[in-house]
């Protein structure tokens, strides 16, 4: 391998460039949990971290692992290198937990019923991992707040409703409360607790309180989320009820509300949508704002402040949910239950600036928001989070802010479960990569897949099979930074309805200003393997611009079939994924297509034997002398091995007759595309799908987010620089 190709620009600096550095967050580092899991443990069990907060030093990090029952702990002494320290048993399920110095005091759930709930909240040692106290709750804990002062502990008891009785609706006795728990020198007085009734208050089931979260301002009062009653609470340190007052209700205009088409339509309404909030944050002694996630009555896909005499300060509206629309997250298949599901909310004052930190669960977003003035918050960043966000900490003397991301796709063969570390830094933000913003109209995307440049130096780029009634080509400028989607071009038949049953993989210029587009078939789901060709308006004028697959090659067909497709002279080259039935093993077929002739030829290509799953092609491209392709395994974070770049001699792309033996094409490595997916501080994604290279050869790489659907929504688009001098 030429040192050239070992020493090309990592372009991912280069599409963070922006006129002026200025105060950004940027993420550093991601921990996968079962990292704590002892020597020996089975780690294929599921693992969870949830719940996060940090030792007072904000040396240590502490996370509440649901499936295995214990606290987890960090060591982040070097947060761009966080270490191990190992799992904590706890006898039960830990449902939040607050630290005061180094002692963690985690509410456990030992519930074996929803009609007789019972928990704990206990203080644990960390430096020890003894527990030093223990008081029994009366009942199934949920979330837990610290005084500023450390003085005391609040301790919501839900009581959670048994969503199975009565399709969920409450009310469902017993009645949840809150706690209040002094603190001793890292311990408990068990016998200060005060239990705070709440009955009575709430409109909607007032008998059965079910409260949510908990958060404590510096006049030490609680304030309250009761989600399922969509009301608020506020307590005195004291524990007399100051204040409460409904959630209330927004109208949302311009949403999507229907999941079952696969398609980003945003013309859809819901008027009187309860907030239903879950968590809540004070932002000084009077304002504190909800994260509103809804629950089986509502959820308004935003989040609100409101001033503890129950005045609305700010509403986000759709704001927030449009914002994350544009950079790819919007998670669709939650489009008829709560959108972007705003689940969590968190305060932290970084360099005299106070900021908002609202987490999307299903968007697996994180929106940075300037609460200066808290009638005006100004989103300033939108961070990708691992899948799943539930738990943030931020620890601003040290610059850090630290997301527990729940969601673990060990089942799937899936991302595990991370926390994941970002600086306030005086530097460019480092996401999204890509955005629709600025559009004439709000452009939905995601699930990226092949791409191919025009002359011009745009991009072209199509989505796949998972916006089965939306197949699109989004035009991108890549450059701007981020680059920017700037049109959408939707492919349609001649009725004007989408073209279904389609599964786009690969595009590529046919040279009179349309397309020619590949797509990946599927014969148990009645998808062709075949070749589309298009208009530059998308249009597919008929049957003859569809040209499906001749018999030689569906005779020994499978499901992985063409991805990515490029053209030289009147020939088109598509790269099948996988091997199918005649191949020989670790060799895919580039299939040929001449588009005169209306002949079918095809070479092999070697690929790399996979360490773990399977290996395959994801893209081609042609370009000068050589024809570039995409391999890579299936593998996320430390399993990944193969994502690469490699070119191949366009002399040897000659074509051999269908169903006799192929000619072998030799290839040569151009990039290892691990460092470059490594360099962001998150885990490595595993669907490196999409290749175009410029005029000049100036090559751009992305990933596939999957529409959101099991993923957290993050899409890579970078430049590896010239691969043609």
């Amino acid at each position: 391998m030429s040192a050239r190709f070992i020493c090309l620009t990592s372009a991912l600096a280069l599409t963070a460039v922006q006129a002026s550095a200025e105060m950004n967050f940027n993420r550093i580092a991601s921990f996968p949990v079962i990292k704590n899991m002892a020597e020996g443990e089975d780690t294929k069990r599921e693992s969870s971290p949830e719940i996060i907060d940090a030792t007072a030093d904000g040396m240590t990090l502490v996370y509440t692992d649901s499936p295995l029952g214990a606290l987890g702990m960090i060591d982040i002494t070097d947060p761009a290198n966080p270490a191990p320290k190992g799992n904590i048993d706890l006898g039960g399920e830990p449902t939040s937990v607050a630290i005061v110095g180094t002692t963690a005091y985690v509410g456990v759930n030992t519930s074996e019923s929803y009609t007789q709930p019972s928990g704990f909240l206990k203080a644990i040692d960390t430096n020890t991992g003894a527990e030093v106290a223990a008081c029994d709750l009366g009942g199934q804990p949920d979330s837990v707040a610290k005084a500023k002062d450390g003085s005391f502990i609040s301790v919501a008891i839900e009581n959670e409703r048994d969503e199975d009785l009565n399709d969920g609706v409450i009310p469902q006795l017993p009645a949840g409360n809150l706690v209040m728990i002094n603190t001793t020198e890292g311990g408990l007085d068990c016998s200060s607790m005060k239990m705070v009734d709440l009955t009575g208050l709430a409109d909607i089931a007032g008998s059965d309180p079910e409260p949510e979260y908990v958060s404590i301002n510096g006049l030490g009062e609680t304030v309250i989320t009761l989600q399922e009653n969509n009301h608020m609470v506020v307590v005195s340190k004291d524990g007399e009820v100051l204040n409460h007052f409904s959630a209330g209700a927004v109208d949302l205009k311009d949403i999507d509300a229907t999941d079952e088409r696969g398609a980003l339509i945003f013309t859809e309404s819901q008027d009187g949508r309860l907030r239903e909030p879950d968590a809540v944050t004070w932002i000084d002694d009077t304002h504190f704002a909800i994260a509103n996630e809804g629950d089986y009555n509502g959820g308004s896909r935003g989040w609100t402040i409101f001033n503890k005499d129950g005045t609305v300060v700010y509403e986000s509206g759709t704001d927030f949910e449009k914002a994350i629309i544009q950079i790819g997250h919007y998670p669709d298949k939650r489009s008829d239950s709560k959108g972007v599901e705003p689940e969590s909310v968190t305060f932290g004052e970084f360099g005299g600036t106070p900021y908002v930190f609202v987490g999307a669960e299903r968007a697996s977003v994180v929106g940075v928001y300037d609460v200066t003035d808290p009638a005006n918050p100004v989103l300033k960043q939108l961070l990708s989070s691992g899948v799943g966000p539930e738990g943030y900490v931020t620890i601003p003397e040290r610059n850090l802010l630290v997301s527990a991301n729940e969601k673990d796709l060990i089942e799937d063969g899936g991302a595990r479960a991370h926390v994941m570390l970002f600086e306030y830094q005086d530097a460019p933000a480092q996401y999204p990569h890509l955005t629709s913003e600025g559009a004439d109209e709000l452009i939905g995307w995601g699930a990226i897949s092949g791409m191919v440049a025009d002359e011009d130096g745009m991009i072209y780029a199509v989505n796949d099979s998972f916006y089965s009634f939306q197949p699109s080509i989004f035009k991108i400028d890549p450059s701007q930074t981020p680059a920017r989607i700037v049109d959408v071009i939707r492919v349609h038949r001649a009725n004007g309805q989408p073209a279904q049953k389609l599964d786009l993989e690969g595009i590529t210029l046919d040279g009179k200003g349309g397309f020619w587009l590949a797509s990946e078939g599927r014969t148990d789901r009645a998808i062709p393997h075949a070749l589309y060709h298009v208009t530059a308006e998308g249009l597919i004028k008929g049957h003859k611009q569809e040209f499906g697959l001749p018999a030689e090659l569906m005779a020994v067909e499978k499901r992985f079939g063409f991805e990515g497709i490029t053209k030289i002279g009147d020939t088109l080259w598509m790269a099948v994924q996988r091997e199918w039935k005649d191949d020989p093993k670790n060799h895919v077929k580039l299939v040929a297509y001449n588009t005169e002739t209306k002949e079918w030829g095809a070479v092999h290509y070697p690929k790399a034997e996979p360490a773990k799953g399977w290996t395959g092609l994801s893209e081609i491209v042609a370009h000068g002398d050589y024809v570039y392709v995409i391999e890579r395994d299936n593998q996320h974070d430390d399993r990944a091995v193969t994502k690469k770049v490699y070119r191949i001699p366009a002399a040897e792309m000659v074509p051999a007759a269908l169903g006799g033996e192929l000619p072998v094409v030799s290839k040569e490595l151009v990039r290892d595309l691990l460092p470059d997916l490594k360099s962001t501080g998150g885990y490595v994604l595993d669907k490196v799908e999409g290749l175009a290279i410029l005029k000049d050869g100036t090559a751009f790489v992305s990933t596939d987010n999957d529409g959101v659907d099991d993923s957290s929504g993050e899409t890579m688009f970078w430049t590896i620089g010239n691969v043609a001098n």
